[in-house]
């Protein structure tokens, strides 16, 4: 008997196919909302759940007793219990390596907006204000040789210091990781405590997960710390980052500009001051948003879930205990 699966969100049609060859799948097309009809109906009879954005709770677990993995299409998995899931046994596989590079492009890419004011003075070309030459007033800062901080060096912060230092000449400085060696002899970078990395960069990017040891890891303390002059900017999750704090920093000169692609809340609310800063770049959250690379994630989740069910080692898994038990 085959087992089923509850598929939430976009595959292509290729990948609903392929997973059809060996399960059911139990399409779901609303949210995963128990209150939602047919919801639970469906859960009851799910081995396996794959989908992005899938806020899981206790409950919903309760409701899913035959559930064995869920693979989610991203690298974060904030709105999954990792334990309670370790606890039933229950697989959690993610999408890591898929999108690296791509994210990267976005982090970068973000320094180089923020720093040389990109979409700021954009905007003083259509809106027909550029009526002479660009006075110090609007000059912006250089990114080649300047000095880049990266709170978190895991794939996608090597990735961006890569970028930086290979390309643009700049000397790299890390922190909230272990020791990295190899990539200490690659990019010549230099390992130190976060305080002296917000002091010396005149980058700061952040890549680091979101755990209760991150959150709200830079606030008004840390703000304060880093040069008048200096950009920061943000790819890993918005609670990383205590937002009214960093809105008081844009505000009062304490930093120069940010450049954004995660909030503390997504979508951000009609009230944020945030989009309508003059520096401040900010995106809505598409660091992996290419037609390659969700192709990619899509397929490295459905990789996931499809050896998880058949009894083989998935190729990531968020919670490696489950496999032991």
């Amino acid at each position: 008997m085959k087992k089923n699966i509850m598929v939430m969100g976009r595959l292509s049609a290729s990948q609903e196919a392929e997973l059809a060859q060996h399960f059911t799948l139990l399409e779901h097309s609303g949210s995963l909302d128990l209150a939602q009809p047919g919801v639970p109906e469906v859960l009851s009879k799910a081995h396996g759940i794959i989908g992005s954005s899938l806020p899981v709770t206790p409950e919903l677990l309760d409701a899913a007793p035959e559930l064995e993995v869920i693979s989610t299409v991203s690298v974060g998995y904030d709105s999954i219990p990792v334990d309670e899931l370790t606890k039933r046994g229950i697989m959690l596989c993610n999408t890591p390596d898929v999108l690296t590079e791509t994210t990267a492009d976005i982090g970068f890419a973000l320094i180089m907006a923020a720093g040389r004011r990109m979409i700021e003075l954009a905007e003083v070309v259509k809106q027909g204000k550029w009526q002479s030459g660009i006075g110090p007033d609007l000059y912006a800062n250089d990114v080649h040789g300047k000095t880049l901080g990266m709170v978190g060096f895991g794939r996608i912060g090597a990735a961006i210091a890569r970028r930086g230092a290979l390309g643009f000449g700049m000397p790299i400085l890390y922190s909230n990781a272990s020791p990295k060696p190899e990539l200490e002899k690659e990019l010549s970078a230099k390992r130190c405590e976060l305080e002296t990395l917000l002091a010396e960069s005149d980058y700061v990017c952040i890549t680091v997960p979101l755990t209760q040891e991150t959150e709200k890891l830079i606030g008004k303390r840390e703000f304060s710390l880093m040069k008048p002059s200096a950009v920061f900017v943000n790819i890993a999750r918005g609670k990383v980052v205590d937002e009214a704090a960093l809105i008081d920093a844009l505000k009062n000169n304490t930093i120069r500009a940010a450049g954004l692609d995660v909030f503390e809340q997504e979508p951000l609310p009609a009230s944020s001051p945030l989009p309508h800063m003059h520096n401040v770049v900010a995106l809505p959250h598409i660091a992996s948003a290419t037609h390659e690379t969700r192709q990619a994630m899509a397929q490295r989740a459905v990789d996931n879930i499809r050896l998880a069910l058949q009894g083989e080692r998935p190729i990531n898994v968020v919670n490696e205990t489950v496999l032991n038990e």
